[in-house]
């Protein structure tokens, strides 16, 4: 198969991707759930809602240059580039990616997606042994994990995380992946007409830089439940052992990876692939 063939074959498994993102699929007992959770989110008063929001951005925005800063994340693109290197000797930075075929991009990114999802699987293994420490340390701990796998991800498809355009985009794409499934579709949308109308031109961020919404709230508020249901089991011991509450929070931490993951890399794909096009 040749690789315009190849791109074809991608974006139609895109496209039926985004026809199940349409399928509401919730059961009875989850569109119940959404709906109290709607109504307790419209009790908080609007500015505190805000100010909470505007925190939270910000908290995200230092914590991505923290994360593309650090000595980890260099070391991982070294890595990247070495992998590229071995695939095409052309290659010198990280936007020469995009001259490897759309399979080796794909290979170089499930790469590190799955060491990211082993890390969040160990994490929340740990997580789920119990312990104030370890429960606090959660959510910050998945928040990393999650940013930082969006990153490599971003990095394995040729798009250098270090300039305004490509830091928003990463975080507008980790946004999106902690939606509901039946919220995701519209989030989609929006970061697909967002690449469109910039028609290339990536560097400086001019679009609305707002990411933090009611539904980051109900997702906060869905992990802290997640720690409150395995303070609950890790009193229930095998062995001595807190086992049902280790493989709830492995189980949970691993399919929110996996989410995040499995949503930056049809992005970053669908992203190459419709430039190539514009370009020719």
């Amino acid at each position: 198969m040749n690789e315009s063939a190849r791109e074809k074959a991608i974006l139609d498994e895109i496209k039926r991707w985004e026809i199940d993102l349409q399928n509401d699929v919730r059961t009875d007992f989850q569109r119940t759930f959404d709906k109290w959770m709607n109504r307790k989110m419209g009790e908080i008063p609007t500015s505190m809602k805000q100010v909470f929001f505007k925190k939270l951005d910000a908290s995200l925005f230092n914590l991505h240059s923290f994360i593309q800063s650090s000595f980890v994340q260099q070391d991982a693109k070294k890595q990247i580039l070495l992998s590229a290197k071995a695939l095409n000797e052309d290659i010198q930075q990280i936007n020469d990616l995009s001259m490897l075929p759309i399979d080796q991009l794909h290979y170089l990114a499930d790469l590190q997606t799955s060491k990211h999802r082993l890390y969040s699987l160990l994490q929340g293994g740990i997580t789920g042994t119990g312990g104030i420490l370890l429960s606090g340390t959660d959510i910050p701990a998945q928040t990393i994990l999650n940013l930082r796998s969006i990153q490599m991800v971003s990095m394995c498809y040729g798009y250098e995380i270090n300039n305004p355009y490509e830091m928003m985009t990463s975080l507008k794409v980790y946004h999106a992946s902690l939606m509901p499934k039946h919220l995701q579709y519209e989030q989609w949308q929006a970061l697909k007409k967002e690449i469109d109308l910039e028609n290339g031109m990536y560097y400086f961020y001019e679009g609305n830089d707002e990411l933090a919404n009611s539904n980051s709230l109900e997702f906060l508020v869905k992990q802290i439940a997640k720690l409150s249901v395995l303070s609950l089991f890790k009193r229930k011991l095998i062995s001595g052992i807190p086992l049902v509450s280790i493989m709830i929070g492995a189980g949970a931490n691993y399919q929110l990876t996996r989410q995040v993951t499995d949503l930056a890399n049809k992005f970053y794909q669908y992203r190459l692939i419709n430039e190539k096009n514009h370009n020719f």
